[in-house]
């Protein structure tokens, strides 16, 4: 069986190492770095783009059916991925997808980002997720490195926001794994709430001393989870 990880917004696939090492000895893992990241060519800088395009990109990876496993961004993919190709879906494990389309409620709003000011809007967006103060607590080449990619990050948010995608995710028939962290921001709780209602199959588990980056700060707790989901959907 293959099992596809998708990464979160403004990281690389790296995030996903040693999810993948637990996974190799009875898995082909296929770890992609989505557009703009990693060894992908940076999107430019000023150039509008929509998260459909990564959509494709990870389409065109699933060549059999396939286990996925995605975080943030990520997991915004994999639903979307189970949507369009439910024939290439076996499960999906889902640590807080920003599927912000299935609330009805306003959704998080960022300023435009400021090519010139890449800060203001990276500051915002991370101390959103993580308290405030953790952009300024974020190592120098940690902070460069969101830079480098501030601009194609952005776009992802903005395209993600007005996406509506809400009552048909109860056409994913698939089993669900949905984790999230009770320090996670309150709207990111609801969009994990109302997913396990909608999803005919999902299962929730939420770790409470975790706040959205848990696949990262806790990766032994978060991947064994996963793992034996995955595990448990190849029954």
């Amino acid at each position: 069986m293959t099992v596809l990880l998708l990464h979160s917004g403004g990281f690389t696939s790296r995030q996903w190492r040693k999810l993948g090492e637990a996974l190799a000895p009875t898995h082909r893992v296929v770890a992609p770095d989505l557009t703009g990241y990693g060894a992908r060519p940076r999107w430019p800088a000023g150039t509008p783009f929509h998260f459909q395009t990564d959509i494709e990109l990870a389409a065109e990876l699933m060549t059999e059916p396939m286990h996925i496993v995605g975080h943030s961004y990520g997991g915004l993919i994999g639903l979307q991925l189970a949507l369009a190709h439910p024939d290439r879906v076996r499960s999906l494990s889902l640590y807080e997808p920003v599927a912000f389309g299935i609330l009805d409620e306003p959704v998080p709003a960022f300023a435009p980002f400021e090519l010139d000011q890449p800060d203001v809007w990276l500051a915002a967006f991370v101390d959103w997720w993580n308290g405030p103060g953790a952009w300024q607590k974020l190592p120098a080449d940690t902070q460069a490195a969101f830079r480098d990619v501030g601009w194609k990050l952005s776009e992802e948010v903005r395209t993600l926001m007005a996406d509506r995608t809400g009552a048909r995710y109860a056409e994913i028939l698939q089993p669900t794994l949905l984790l999230g962290g009770g320090k996670t921001p309150a709207p990111e709780r609801r969009v994990l709430d109302a997913l396990a209602v909608t999803l005919p199959h999902a299962t929730l588990r939420i770790f409470p001393e975790l706040g959205h980056m848990g696949p990262i700060t806790a990766a032994a707790a978060v991947n064994a989870a996963i793992v034996e989901h995955v595990i448990a959907c190849d029954r």
